[in-house]
């Protein structure tokens, strides 16, 4: 009868065991969509619950083992776009490479439309 650890083995076929360096098990890749969504969430997790202008436009491109993200946003006017556009640049860089292992070498964040909104419900 086998045991537990040798029915492991057996499943792993030939000369991709536990024992194999995980360089020769084979690789993983991460589709652009994937990278795309995880670049949305965490675009609309920088804005806020409400964004002012609808949810942000992204395009995602990985070459050379590096990815390189697009964001398009409608931003609050009169605001702070700098601050708003720095904050999802950090946002998305840091949760694409942190939830993939992807270097994230480029975020641009394009600022495509200004909402009007009074000063008083300014953010």
């Amino acid at each position: 009868m086998a045991t537990g650890d040798s029915l492991l083995r057996a499943a792993w076929g030939r000369n991709t065991g536990p024992d194999t360096a995980p360089a020769r098990r084979g690789r993983l890749r991460i589709a652009d969509r994937v990278l795309q969504r995880i670049a949305e969430v965490a675009a609309r997790e920088a804005l806020g619950p409400d964004p002012v202008g609808g949810h942000p436009r992204v395009s995602v491109a990985v070459l050379g083992g590096g990815a390189r993200v697009w964001v398009g946003l409608d931003l609050p006017f009169p605001g702070d776009l700098a601050a708003w556009a720095e904050r999802v640049r950090a946002q998305v860089g840091e949760r694409v490479g942190g939830l993939t292992g992807i270097e994230v070498r480029e975020v641009d964040v394009v600022v495509e439309h200004l909402v009007p909104v009074e000063p008083s419900s300014a953010r």
